[in-house]
């Protein structure tokens, strides 16, 4: 008889398997869950050298996985300035100015997660706003959303933005309407103009970032991420992790599309990898995002009528990227926010199809914020995949001012998704959102924007385990509790199912194994950002 590695007892087992929806008990073995059922089930596998934890009736569910996360991004987040939640500028001011203090002069000061929708002055922050804190030091303050980002008079100095820029940028950069001097708020493609002027990490400070952002994610509960790459770098240092045993979860890499032709050459597709890294799949960005104002609308914003968003590939362009990454066996991630850009993506994929018919390629669509019946019946009958991020719902208050009445009931339309038997996979767009999946489920259940589109726990739930394994390929692996899938499993301190919905968000994670090791003890923590 083998006995096994390590037996939970005494648990709320959820399961998310149908065919056995709870159990009171697990048993592991070299990775894997080699029973599951009561603790008579799994007393016989109890050696000498098993591991036994007491779970005292703590919830156990399938390790959380977070289908969006900008691993980079929530690194540098948690190294720099952080302007979440913040209510003013003079706010934004004190924060940068405490920040100056422990600079070097001239030495760069990045921040994010500003949102001029919370500030009493009721506008954008300005260069100036910045230089009256940081006159001597650039300065790089990107809103929450990553579209847009605002800059002193030393950040754009660096990137030689003047009141004389030209097309194609002058229309990104934002100018004082007396003087058309630049106010420091750039959008979209104007940013790289700063940001690439920003001096570049190197591999050792990107690997030490890198990895402070996954232990973020493994505290809250996390066993699996799909990592949005910015550059080889990064998958240089996830392999670096690997190899000195310090990466603790699993990784499915989602590449831009600039690596397309090189993957293609080298002969990479999606499920390249093992169990622990993996390549999957080509992200394209079709347009920006609601709080900047260029995801790409069909009729103009409500508050803004002046504009419909904007987007960032033409259409020609748009198919022939689509199209080599389809018949290249690339699944496809592409980001779609507004109806236009839906629409878009999905007379892509559909082109894509009529030519190079492929079963079961699982393309997603990023996001899908604004939708409506006819986008939804055409998600459906191209299969594709809604890789959404719940607390969008939380974070964009405002968006019945962007949007109007009309359109904004159909944003964030989990419930009609899921009642057309459309995917839908749970994630955090992290540094956009906290990289914590009960806030997401917290928001999927308890929503206040369109109320009508609130799921129940258990299909809130599934978003977070077997859906996003679907959403890479590897639901026969992990996303549920069943004998023969991996250990990765979430200890929680309650039962999610039997709370009130607003306490979801506050529940602590106790405990978060991978493969069948205990990664992470929280004691009784409830996850942080």
């Amino acid at each position: 008889m083998q006995y096994a590695d390590l037996v939970l007892k005494n648990a709320n087992v959820l399961t998310v398997d149908s065919s056995r929806p709870s159990a009171e008990a697990v048993g592991i073995k070299e990775e894997k869950i080699v029973v599951v059922g009561t603790f008579k089930d799994v007393q016989p596998w109890i050696g000498e050298q098993t591991e036994v934890i007491d779970l005292a009736g703590k919830t156990v569910v399938p390790g959380f996985i977070d289908t969006h996360v900008h691993v980079r991004g929530f690194g540098h987040f948690l190294v720099g300035v952080n302007l979440r939640g913040i209510g003013s500028i003079d706010e934004m001011q004190r924060l940068l100015r405490e920040r100056v203090q422990k600079t070097p002069k001239g030495k760069w000061i990045v921040g994010r997660g500003w949102d001029q929708e919370k500030f009493r002055e009721k506008r954008y922050p300005t260069r100036w706003d910045l230089d009256e804190a940081a006159p001597d030091n650039p300065v790089f303050f990107t809103r929450v959303c990553g579209h847009i980002c605002v800059v002193n008079s030393k950040a754009l100095e660096s990137a030689a933005i003047t009141k004389d820029a030209v097309a194609p940028l002058s229309s990104l950069i934002d100018r004082d309407s007396k003087t058309q001097e630049p106010t420091g708020i750039l959008k979209e493609n104007a940013m790289d103009s700063v940001r690439n002027t920003v001096p570049e990490p190197t591999e050792t400070e990107l690997r030490d970032i890198c990895l402070q952002a996954c232990q973020k994610a493994v505290e809250a509960g996390i066993t699996s991420i799909h990592w949005l790459t910015q550059s080889p770098m990064e998958a240089r240092i996830l392999h670096q992790l690997r190899k000195e045993d310090k990466l603790k979860l699993r990784v499915y890499i989602v590449s831009p599309v600039d690596y397309l032709d090189r993957f293609i050459e080298t002969g990479l597709v999606t499920g390249f990898g093992d169990h622990m890294i993996k390549i999957g799949s080509i992200k394209i960005l079709v347009d920006g995002s609601l709080g900047a104002r260029t995801a790409a609308l069909k009729q103009p914003y409500t508050d803004q009528p002046s504009t419909k968003g904007m987007m960032l590939f033409n259409l020609e362009t748009l198919y022939e990227l689509v199209l080599k990454a389809h018949r290249s066996g690339f699944q496809l991630a592409i980001h779609a926010i507004g109806d236009q850009a839906i629409a878009a993506a999905l007379d892509a994929l559909e082109k894509a199809l009529e030519k190079a018919p492929r079963e079961n390629h699982r393309h997603r669509l990023e996001h899908v914020s604004v939708l409506n019946e006819s986008l939804i019946q055409r998600m459906k009958e191209l299969d594709a995949i809604a890789s959404v991020q719940p607390h969008f719902v939380v974070s964009d208050f405002w968006v019945g001012n962007r949007l109007g009445e009309t359109r904004s009931k159909g944003v964030y339309a989990f419930k009609s998704l899921i009642e057309k038997d459309i995917l839908v996979a749970g994630g955090s767009d992290c540094p956009v959102e906290p990289i914590n999946p009960l806030l997401g489920i917290y928001a999927a259940v308890s929503r206040e924007i369109s109320p009508q589109e609130r799921i129940p726990i258990e299909k809130a739930l599934r978003m977070y385990t077997i859906n996003a394994a679907y959403a890479s390929f590897e639901e026969k692996t992990k996303g549920s509790i069943e004998v023969g899938k991996l250990a990765d499993l979430t200890v929680l301190r309650d039962d999610i199912r039997k709370i009130e919905p607003g306490k979801i968000k506050d529940v602590a994670v106790e405990m978060t194994i991978l493969g069948g090791k205990v990664v992470n003890r929280t004691k009784g923590r409830s996850p942080k950002m």
